[in-house]
């Protein structure tokens, strides 16, 4: 595309065209310092950038610096910072993209551009322990923009995350891996980019232009669907306990007509069940399948070692296993030391993911032990995070931001596509499980509240196979073992790729309850998954997301940019889900005008583009409705 510098020397007016394409342009405002970009030819505001660290009031100069690119605009604010803007490749078919490139000119210069929320929807960036759909509720200091784990930092990121927002106007805002960033949200006004303070940092991202109504995440391959997973939470203080554990919860299922799906065993059992050194592998492999048949089995791993346990201390015998952990860079003629972190209490090193030698040894381990306990599925806690930034120690340039995450991600797909990892960063297109963070026993945000958003976050950022929190929650909250609550979850479960139970509905609820749960896994296996399988075929081919929100529908309606607690899978399938303690009622808005949408609970027929006020629904039902 051919750039258009436009400039007005004389009587200039608050707005000022820096650059322009074909179909957009970027002006700057005067007075309070900021970008506009606007599409054209009407020129539809489409994004307002306040900018940080320059003089406001200052206006452009009548001469760019770039003035023989058509394609560039640069400034400079003496002393400050140096602007430059660009025309680049368009990302897919029908966009428009510009490269916006801060450099300070002072090692004390912060830089930090916020993106207004004023009628502006905006959603992806970083999964949070209150997830809000769209992003424009949430709240959060600056901080950086990389993975963690919400169990342990609950006022950070957490664990899905890419550097990637779209907004409702058609613009998506993308910053490369390797830029040094905090993010900030600030709740309905404005979220920031900003470089770290005293580094001197350049602050660069795109921004897209498009008529199109989502991203394109393309990957080749999807994993199976299985359900429903069963989480052990037996005894696990020896091997022997474990197994006797698993047989009981078998036998249990089995009694309560539930004997399909999968077993999940977490980490300290599986460690337990590692250390069986005295066990032949082959015995083993004979014994295990018996533990949970007719049901299959889930084993936990992670890439950190207790630096008391016998796996750590195995491994540095030997010089090349010195390497296996991720380390200080040590001093001239000095011996590397392990990098040292916390891990559910214990002091532990993870491993080193830049070592082949590592990742090799680390993959066969796990797959000797899936063989070993013939598991079928084996999930991986422990991706998300930088260690290196979480101790503030200078980290690898390949560990930069999320890395870690990415790299072992990558590695962890040769395993089969019965992996299951904690985190996703640049991984959406890996043929594997995410399992969701934990979420509290209660109706809030950072409970119930919060599973559509995260549903709908984590499909639009590429991760549509992901397993749902334990129905009910898993962190304790006001109203754990709540009945109600329990229900309420199920009936939106059951239309995820997974469910998943950590309390068996036979210990929480009544035995209608416990029919109701039957009923849920038998209609998640016969009309869920087939259709989760035929909208990955179009996810693989298109790039579409499986489950979409309501503006995916109606995508010039604002009405349809806030709403999340309804969600669809692909264009035919809307679940409008009560969320609310103690009632029976909603209002559901029915996206996509001209369209007709059939109630699967009175098969009475509805246009689209409506709202249904006061719409009923007992506790025993769920409204879906078919289009």
């Amino acid at each position: 595309t051919i750039g258009i510098i436009s400039w007005q020397a004389l009587e200039q007016s608050p707005e000022e065209w820096v650059l322009r394409g074909r179909d957009a342009g970027m002006l700057w405002e005067r007075g309070r310092g900021a970008l506009l970009l606007r599409a054209l030819p009407a020129g539809r505001p489409v994004l307002a950038i306040a900018v940080g660290s320059v003089p406001a009031t200052e206006p452009p100069p009548p001469r760019d610096r770039c003035w023989h690119d058509g394609g560039q605009f640069c400034y400079s604010w003496e002393e400050d910072a140096e602007l430059r803007l660009s025309l680049e490749p368009p990302a897919a078919p029908g966009t428009e993209c510009y490269g916006v490139r801060w450099t300070p000119l002072r090692p004390d210069v912060t830089l930090k551009d916020c993106f207004s929320m004023a009628n502006v929807s905006w959603y992806g960036g970083p999964s949070i322990r209150a997830q809000r759909w769209p992003l424009n509720g949430a709240e959060s200091p600056a901080q950086p923009l990389v993975s963690g784990d919400l169990s342990a930092n609950p006022d950070g990121f957490g664990p899905v995350l890419e550097r990637y927002f779209l907004g409702s106007t058609g613009v998506t805002v993308t910053v490369a891996p390797d830029v040094s960033l905090l993010l900030s949200l600030e709740s309905h006004r404005q979220f920031c980019l900003e470089t770290p303070a005293g580094r001197a940092e350049p602050l660069h991202y795109q921004l897209c232009v498009s008529p199109a109504r989502s991203p394109k995440h393309l990957m080749r391959d999807f994993p199976p669907c299985r359900s429903p997973i069963w989480r052990y939470h037996g005894p696990d203080g020896s091997a022997a306990k474990i197994k006797r554990g698993l047989r009981s919860l078998v036998r249990r299922l089995k009694r309560h007509r539930l004997q399909e799906g999968v077993v999940a065993l977490g980490e300290r059992g599986t460690a337990v069940l590692a250390a069986m050194d005295l066990v032949p592998s082959e015995r083993l492999k004979r014994q295990a399948p018996a533990l949970v048949e007719p049901l299959e089995l889930s084993i936990t791993l992670s890439p950190y070692a207790g630096v008391t346990s016998p796996l750590f201390l195995r491994s540095l015998r030997g010089g090349e296993a010195a390497g296996y952990w991720l380390s200080r860079q040590p001093r001239p003629g000095a011996s590397s030391i392990p990098l040292l972190t916390t891990w559910k209490g214990q002091l532990c090193a993870r491993l080193n993911v830049t070592s082949e030698a590592a990742l090799g040894w680390y993959l066969a381990r796990a797959w000797r032990l899936q063989q070993a306990l013939g598991a079928t599925y084996v999930a991986f806690e422990g991706v998300e995070g930088n260690s290196f930034l979480e101790q503030d120690v200078p980290a690898p340039a390949e560990l930069a931001g999320d890395g870690y995450t990415e790299v072992l991600a990558a590695a962890l797909a040769t395993l089969g596509n019965g992996t299951v990892i904690s985190a996703g960063s640049r991984s959406g297109h890996l043929p594997l499980f995410v399992q969701m963070s934990p979420l509290r026993s209660d109706w809030s945000h950072a409970g119930l509240k919060g599973l559509i958003p995260s549903v709908l976050h984590y499909s639009l950022l590429g991760y549509n196979f992901f397993i749902p929190d334990a129905v009910g929650g898993s962190v304790a909250g006001a109203t754990q073992g709540d009945p109600e609550l329990f229900v309420r979850w199920l009936q939106i479960v059951t239309f995820l790729p997974v469910m998943a139970f950590g309390t068996p509905p036979w210990l929480c609820c009544d035995a209608w309850v416990l029919n109701l749960t039957r009923q849920c896994v038998q209609r998640h296996r016969d009309f869920v998954v087939p259709l989760l399988l035929k909208y990955s075929a179009e996810w693989q081919s298109l790039g579409y997301p499986i489950f979409r929100p309501a503006w995916w529908l109606s995508p010039t309606d604002p009405v349809a940019f806030t709403i999340e607690d309804e969600f669809l899978i692909g264009d035919e399938v809307l679940i409008a889900p009560i969320t609310e303690k103690g009632q029976t009622w909603r209002d559901i808005y029915l996206p996509g005008e001209g369209h007709l949408w059939l109630d699967t609970n009175t098969a009475r027929v509805f246009d689209g583009g409506t709202t249904l006020r006061n719409y009923s629904a007992s506790l025993a039902e769920v409204p879906v409705f078919v289009k």
